[in-house]
């Protein structure tokens, strides 16, 4: 089937009351959707390119393990601790990652149960990168401890060595806090996908696939009972994952908020910390979508109307964060701490203010230019300002961890950090990792959630004249598989 040109397609980012927004464009029907995201995995030959960026990013995975390996041989001088920088990159890493993987839960649990239909077209990818980055933040407290044999006593032990972890020790709540939400989340991820692995088992021509796809796809066999039963637990995990946005970057706040160092310890970071995760992670999303949408020609599902209203939810987190930073100055001000006001002071004037204000900018003020349509609609424009949240997020992680323990009470303790060759490809091999994950994801597994797509096309509604099948809800159903479902 002809696909239509994407110059064909109309601009759905009109906000005319007058009609419903169209959120899949080009006249595409159950059919079209099925086949264009299926092919990707099963039809398409991998192109060239794939694989340059997947040896790519493979070696820079390589280059991680190599330095983690390093590390343990070594220790941790290899990094640029000093006294008092115990923590740098190794925990600002780790907090970068988490904050990355916040979106995804976000836009499939709580704008699910908020009946927002727009999410459709990018839930899945952003699922996807909530479980790779939450990998790659799981790997940073297990190596920054120093003694990395004794990891296993961050859990919950038996006391038959006398040696129960400190259950009030931040970076135990941690261990359940990340825990928990990479545990739900892979199961949301998961159940999500069983649809369309059926459809994709369906559609293989090897008996490799088949057999992959069928044993991933549980026995689905598109049954009334089957997606009653789906809808359900797919409904609980969202109710489930709801909470845990808000409560794994609280968690993990915790760990400078319960402490004493001045300008950590405030009230204001659980909520802070959230509202800048659910930033940094819309702009990652929207970072690998663009380029995504356009090399695997999915214009016509993922619009501009939906990158428009990702666009809209990181200016109001960013909002939300510029007016963190403004509300931290006032309150290290009106407590009247000296120790409080010379954080801050120190921050923004002090050896690390270049760090301080490169977060400012990409933080607070390019965000900004969301503010104007034209800009908020542009995809180059779009794709330079998600890159500037990144950057600016990291830096957010660095000049609170670096700052603050760099100059603290005792001005003869003071040092600055520089981080070393290590820390540094670390941080890259982390990066290295997540696109690795990526890929393997785009090129094995449907990127798009078809079967909520088609939910949202006008052909599903019962009123617009269309009589359809359960079967044609889902694609092309071979009639052996359809007619085979539960019937009790």
């Amino acid at each position: 089937m002809k696909k239509p040109q994407v110059s064909q397609l109309a601009d759905n980012t009109v906000d005319d009351p007058t009609r419903p927004v169209e959120l899949i464009l080009g006249g595409n029907d159950f059919t079209s959707i099925t086949a264009t995201v299926s092919d990707i995995v099963l039809e398409r030959k991998t192109p060239r390119a794939w694989y340059l960026a997947f040896f790519a990013t493979a070696g820079l995975t390589g280059v991680l393990f190599l330095m983690i390996a390093w590390l343990f041989i070594r220790g941790v001088g290899v990094w640029g601790l000093n006294n008092p920088v115990g923590w740098a990159w190794d925990i600002t890493n780790f907090v970068f990652w988490v904050g990355i993987g916040h979106a995804g839960t976000l836009i499939s649990a709580i704008l699910f149960l908020l009946r927002q239909k727009w999410r459709t077209s990018i839930n899945r990818f952003a699922e996807a990168m909530t479980i790779f980055a939450v990998v790659c933040a799981g790997i940073f407290p297990g190596i920054h401890v120093g003694r990395v044999w004794v990891v296993y006593w961050l859990f919950p032990l038996p006391n038959n060595q006398a040696m129960w972890p400190n259950f009030r020790s931040p970076l135990l709540w941690d261990v359940f806090a990340v825990g928990t939400y990479m545990t739900v989340s892979l199961l949301f991820w998961y159940t999500g996908m069983v649809p369309d692995l059926a459809t994709l088992r369906d559609r293989s021509k090897t008996r490799i696939q088949q057999a992959v796809y069928g044993f991933l796809a549980l026995g689905w066999r598109n049954s009334h009972r089957h997606w009653h039963r789906y809808e359900k637990a797919y409904l609980l995990l969202a109710g489930l994952a709801t909470p845990l946005v808000l409560s794994v970057h609280s968690v993990v706040s915790f760990d400078f908020a319960t402490s004493q160092i001045p300008g950590w310890h405030t009230a204001i970071f659980p909520p802070y910390f959230v509202a800048g995760a659910v930033f940094s992670g819309f702009a990652m999303v929207g970072t690998i979508l663009i380029p995504a949408r356009k090399w695997f020609g999915l214009e016509q599902i993922i619009t501009k109307h939906h990158l428009e209203n990702m666009n809209k939810i990181i200016l109001a987190t960013g909002s939300m964060v510029g007016f963190a930073y403004a509300t931290e100055f006032f309150i290290a001000w009106y407590s009247g701490n000296p120790n409080e006001s010379f954080a801050f002071i120190n921050r923004a004037f002090g050896p690390y203010a270049w760090a301080y204000w490169t977060m400012v900018t990409c933080n607070v003020i390019t965000p900004q230019l969301f503010w104007v349509k034209k800009l908020r609609t542009n995809l180059a424009v779009m794709w330079i300002m998600y890159i500037f949240v990144n950057i600016g997020m990291w830096f957010e992680r660095f000049v609170i961890i670096v700052t603050s323990l760099s100059r603290d009470f005792l001005p003869s303790s003071w040092a600055y950090f520089r981080p070393t060759p290590v820390d540094i490809l670390t941080f890259v091999g982390s990066f290295g990792l997540f696109f690795t994950l990526v890929l393997l994801f785009i090129r094995f597994l449907p990127m798009i959630a078809m079967a909520e797509v088609k939910t949202v096309m006008p052909i599903a509604d019962a009123h617009s004249g269309e009589r359809r099948s359960v079967g044609d809800y889902h694609g092309d159903i071979p009639a052996h598989i359809r007619d085979g479902g539960d019937r009790k």
